[in-house]
């Protein structure tokens, strides 16, 4: 059989990685089982190296809107998007950078609808309204909870890269959080930095700089350079660019696939050093580590406004860990972790966690008061921005910081929503919605079958899940599950109309087998992922 013969044989056979020289594409052959001497592969290889470098497919800015003063489709060529009464131009970033056209970045945020979510829950649960602006910036409790890398949930720094870091750069300030976000990313781990940085942090290194004239600019940051202000600083400084060149340099800094501009502008730049008395060993060293920035270095302006999320988000699972942790839920999909991840970390933290029941539980997740079961259903609903009361300002025109909590004993239960159920899709919620807001809620299982028409699929995974338990309050606990879903079941054929068979009667009791502990065990993980 011709090795050959099917048309994703290579394709099948190959890394996704280039390979740029002639013995790197003859190596990936070999190991791919080509013969390199096949005319056929050598056909193909050029073929292939041909298409180096033209898009692979078209895709679309997530949020990039371009601005004109005239109707844009008298300046750039615009197409239908998929999406209704939706237009596309049809150049790239580049394109419309090249036009000079003015293109503004809105990306959304879960982490801000977290936050909205978790103020509204306070003032709706403890009647507090907690500002922003008012927080307390030096928490040494919250920067304890970050120096232990308590971090899952929290914006920016829950991800193992970061938590792995935190416990080594130990944060206490603000600033270290806006070094923190900047330091994992791909500049500077490609430059070699942020090891250096960590080692100096820890007074494990001496702080030095290649050459004097560097020290006012990267001082803040231990002599390591790793925003992208401070290569156009280093720019103007070391090598006499103008501010204008400095400004192309960070242009270059911030395009994805700018390795080869990059280049060439560090070449300029140690070019202007060596002209500036810097020997070019020296030289070159600034010119690697500013060349790593065409890998995403990050704008220290941008670090400081994530930093202020990561500091905000800490701060509210710090000192509200159960309106957070429903917040977290509630905005999912988000972050990295799994709903049962976030909720085995709410118990860590004192959280008071119930299950899912149909009796009790909102769509999303919602508060209840720790002592009884009466459920604060509204701090759990989709929510509406609502603007709170400006903080007071005292006379001497700084708002005052808000009071931090004076201990956790008020702390409301986190009962988990029905979102949680697997099975269960936007029409089963907008059943349920609709079913509670018109009738309150269910009263039975034979109330639930008859007002929510839910199909028998969500029905079977209400009752696996454990969240009809609550109607079967007599039987054992390890019978609840089987029971709840027999009388589901006699509860449909009941209502299916003269043509069904008669219904069971009800009068004489089911004898369900109980479930093993291990069997409910595994049903909680099969319908919610959490036990």
């Amino acid at each position: 059989m011709d090795p050959y013969a099917s048309e994703d044989h290579v394709e099948r056979r190959n890394p996704t990685t280039a390979a740029r020289s002639s013995s790197g594409r003859r190596s990936m052959l070999e190991a791919a089982g080509l013969d390199p001497r096949d005319p056929r592969v050598r056909t193909l290889a050029t073929i292939v190296g041909g298409m180096h470098g033209i898009p692979r497919h078209r895709s679309i800015h997530v949020g990039g809107f371009v601005l004109t003063r005239e109707p844009l489709s008298t300046i750039v060529p615009i197409e239908p998007a998929s999406m209704a009464d939706r237009t596309v131009i049809q150049w790239d970033k580049d394109d419309v950078e090249a036009a000079r056209l003015v293109k503004i970045d809105l990306l959304g945020l879960g982490m801000l609808t977290l936050i909205q979510f978790c103020i509204e829950y306070i003032r709706r649960t403890r009647g507090e309204t907690f500002d922003l602006a008012r927080m307390d910036m030096t928490d040494q409790a919250v920067y304890d909870d970050l120096c232990r890398a308590d971090t899952i949930g929290v914006f920016q720094v829950e991800s193992r890269a970061q938590m792995n870091t935190l416990p080594r750069l130990k944060p206490r300030c603000f600033y270290d959080l806006v070094v923190e976000v900047a330091l994992i990313r791909p500049g500077p781990i490609q430059g070699e930095m942020v090891h250096p940085y960590l080692r100096r942090r820890a007074g494990e290194e001496p702080v030095t700089y290649p050459h004097p004239a560097l020290e006012p600019i990267l001082k803040r940051t231990l002599g390591i350079p790793l925003f992208q202000e401070q290569g156009m600083q280093v720019a103007i400084a070391c090598a006499s660019f103008t501010p204008g060149e400095a400004d192309e340099l960070r242009r270059a800094m911030g395009h994805k696939r700018s390795r080869e501009r990059m280049s060439a502008i560090c070449e300029k730049l140690v070019v202007g050093m060596q002209r500036n008395g810097i020997d070019e060993e020296t030289a070159r060293k600034i010119y690697n580590q500013i060349n790593a920035f065409a890998d995403y270095g990050f704008p220290e302006s941008h670090s400081a406004s994530f930093a202020l999320l990561v500091y905000a988000s800490a701060y509210l699972k710090h000192y509200y860990a159960p309106e957070f942790t429903a917040a977290l839920l509630n905005a999912q999909p988000m972050g990295f972790y799994a709903p049962g991840t976030i909720i085995e970390d709410a118990r860590r933290h004192g959280v008071k966690v119930r299950p899912v029941d149909v009796t009790r539980s909102g769509w999303d997740s919602t508060l209840e008061s720790r002592d009884a079961g009466r459920a604060t259903r509204d701090a759990g609903r989709s929510l509406q921005a609502q603007a709170a009361p400006p903080a007071p300002v005292p006379s001497s025109g700084i708002p005052q910081l808000f009071p931090r909590p004076a201990s956790r004993v008020a702390h409301p239960a986190l009962r988990l929503g029905i979102r949680l159920v697997r099975g269960l899709g936007p029409a089963a919620r907008e059943q349920l919605q609709q079913a509670l807001g018109q009738g309150g809620p269910f009263r039975s299982i034979h109330d639930l079958v008859a007002r929510a028409g839910l199909d028998q699929r969500a029905l079977r995974a209400l009752a696996e899940s454990g969240a009809l338990d609550a109607f079967v309050p007599d039987e054992p606990v390890a019978r609840r599950r089987r029971t709840a879903l027999w009388r589901m079941l006699e509860a449909e054929r009941g209502d299916a109309g003269p043509l069904a068979p008669a219904a069971p009667d009800l009068t004489v009791p089911a004898h369900m087998p109980a479930m093993a502990p291990v069997e409910l065990t595994a049903a909680d993980y099969r319908m919610t992922g959490i036990s």
